[in-house]
């Protein structure tokens, strides 16, 4: 199964014509799950290689939306792209539930938007909650309930949706397990309540030794598969054959893991979820200059985000979420103070003697996320 991380955006505070506010979409086969929604978001589709949109059917995939937090540049296209995907739906297609996971407050804020426009969607909706704790922001930061709480009434193509609360056992949200993948949640600290998300897949049976099945007198066929699938099969002359006799070493899931807006993790459940990720999305606002500033605004530096990454022992550390002030390195001056380089080149140094590899996350770069070998 191929799958790959597409940045659509990867500025902070707005959108600019350098930087698109926040978006990444995590694609595997046949589906596209989007990570944030800055304003614009829907245009930087266009624009990228996952084009919405008649020409390419991959925006109409997007069936899993996830919101890291409620500030405007990581939410305020959902509601645009909502309503694009649906005016390009192709009627061919069966509507299938989009799922999205956010704080709570994003229920109502989505049915509100979309009832106040009066837009109708031609495929169901849900949105599950994450119940934020007390101590991911400053008490300001914490939204009543009275603004949060929606009412009864569903939006037409909305379904129920459930509140997902933290598990005490791991210390995070366990939002879904399906064929493929298990998605966590965990725990950020921001002005407002701010979540990191994990998505692991599962280890792939390693191969089957056809060499030691052919002396056991197999041939491929719904055999060769059943022990694949982990199953115990008895030959004709009695013989028991266990998977684990005729499979070679089983081939690591890859995992992904999405920091929303943070200066901080809080408890241990995310540095155990993303511990040995292939890739690790985090967030470096300002320079290491500058840490008094981002801090005192809930934000990362780049030695902020590598010392996550070195607690981690992730593979490569994708820096994004910058500054507008940080142009992309196509249209860096030289006269120019604000080197976007030089942020990389400071989570390089915090990580060295560290095998993890550092990169620059630019809009519409593509990151390829191989199978790994089995050990």
């Amino acid at each position: 199964m191929s799958m790959d991380l597409t940045f659509l955006g990867t500025g902070s505070a707005y959108p600019s014509p350098h930087r698109g506010a926040s978006a990444v979409v995590l694609r595997t086969e046949g589906e596209c799950w989007l990570f944030d929604c800055g304003e614009g978001t829907q245009t930087q589709l266009m624009k990228s290689q996952l084009k919405a949109g008649k020409q390419n059917k991959s925006a109409g995939k997007i069936n899993k939306i996830f919101i890291s937090h409620l500030h405007g540049d990581h939410l305020f296209g959902l509601p645009g792209l909502l309503c694009t995907v649906s005016l390009n739906y192709s009627p061919t297609q069966p509507p299938n539930c989009v799922d999205i996971y956010g704080p709570v407050g994003l229920r109502h804020f989505l049915r509100v938007a979309l009832e106040l426009s009066g837009s109708q969607l031609v495929f169901p909706y849900a949105v599950h909650e994450l119940e934020p704790t007390g101590d991911q922001c400053p008490p300001e930061g914490l939204l009543s309930p009275t603004v949060t709480q929606s009412s009864e009434s569903l939006h037409p193509q909305e379904r129920p949706g459930r509140t997902i609360c933290l598990e005490g056992e791991s210390d995070c949200y366990l939002l879904f397990e399906e064929k493929h993948f298990t998605v966590k949640a965990f725990r950020l600290f921001h002005r407002i309540p701010s979540f990191g998300f994990c998505v692991q897949e599962y280890d792939r049976p390693g191969r089957l030794n056809t060499h030691l099945l052919k002396e056991l007198g197999l041939t491929p066929g719904p055999l060769y598969g059943q022990l694949k699938n982990g199953e115990t099969i008895t030959l004709e002359n009695g013989q028991v054959v266990k998977p684990s006799e005729v499979l070679e070493p089983a081939i690591p899931g890859r995992k992904v893991c999405i920091f929303g807006d943070c200066s901080s993790l809080l408890g241990e459940g995310g540095l155990k979820a993303c511990r040995g990720a292939d890739i690790l999305v985090h967030e470096a606002t300002l320079a290491d200059g500058f840490q008094e500033r981002a801090v005192e605004h809930g934000h990362s530096t780049p030695s902020m985000a590598a010392a996550v990454a070195r607690s981690c022992e992730v593979r490569r550390l994708v820096l994004y979420h910058f500054s507008q002030r940080y142009k992309p390195v196509s249209l860096q001056k030289d006269s120019e103070e604000d080197d976007v380089l030089e942020l990389q080149r400071q989570a390089e140094d915090a990580l060295k003697g560290t095998a993890t590899e550092v990169s620059l996350a630019e809009d519409f770069l593509t990151l390829p996320i191989p199978i790994k070998r089995s050990n």
